[in-house]
């Protein structure tokens, strides 16, 4: 009798973690799929009279909070791949003709870059999560990850592709002295946009499903 009901309780264990593992594949497919519909549609943009905002890191940033930071990384490298592939088949004209001058470079712009997003703010979210940041958190990570993508892209382009002629370019459009002067001139304000934004909407979205969800 002892026997039959130590089984029962392992199959029941199994079939616990089997459930998790399946919730945990469709969640994180379902995330993947927002990024690339966000990533190719205009729901990953909020249009303004002035600036043109991203907000494809949302659900990066959510996949992070709600999932955990490896479904986090696995969307960002997905956010990445898209964009890539933006720059193979011409849909992207700064990094379609930045794959002209160096393909290498534009691969890490677009993809390591958004891959050491997601894996840094999910580090940060996760050293965060705890005691009174827990609330905090959610809104934190909204905002980093957009502030750290744009960080990440604009170093790596800096690094492979500053000093050829389209880069200079525009440097000289936005009388840049310097590597730092020409990304804040180019980028500053819409980063700054980008973070609210993504502050705003991740972060609330994120603690209100987190609670619906009952995830910690």
């Amino acid at each position: 009798m002892e026997n039959t009901s130590s089984l029962s309780r392992k199959t029941t264990e199994e079939s616990v973690g089997l459930s998790k593992k399946t919730r945990y594949m469709v969640e994180t497919a379902l995330m993947i799929a927002v990024t690339l519909i966000m990533g190719n549609t205009i729901l990953g943009t909020i249009p303004t009279p002035f600036l043109k905002v991203s907000i494809v890191t949302v659900p990066v940033a959510l996949a992070t909070m709600l999932i955990g930071p490896t479904a986090g990384i696995i969307c960002g490298i997905v956010f990445g791949l898209n964009s890539f592939s933006g720059a193979l088949t011409g849909a992207s004209g700064m990094l379609s003709t930045l794959f002209t001058i160096n393909p290498f470079g534009v691969f890490v712009t677009a993809v390591v870059a958004r891959l050491l997003d997601a894996a840094v703010v999910s580090g940060i979210y996760k050293l965060i999560h705890k005691g009174k940041l827990t609330q905090a958190s959610y809104y934190i990570t909204g905002a980093l990850m957009p502030l750290f993508n744009t960080v990440f892209f604009m170093s790596s382009l800096c690094i492979f592709f500053y000093n050829t002629d389209y880069v200079q370019g525009l440097v000289s459009k936005y009388n840049a002295g310097n590597p730092f002067a020409f990304v804040i001139a180019m980028v500053g304000v819409q980063a700054t946009v980008e973070a609210v934004i993504g502050c705003i909407l991740a972060g609330t979205v994120g603690l209100v499903l987190s609670k619906v969800l009952h995830r910690a």
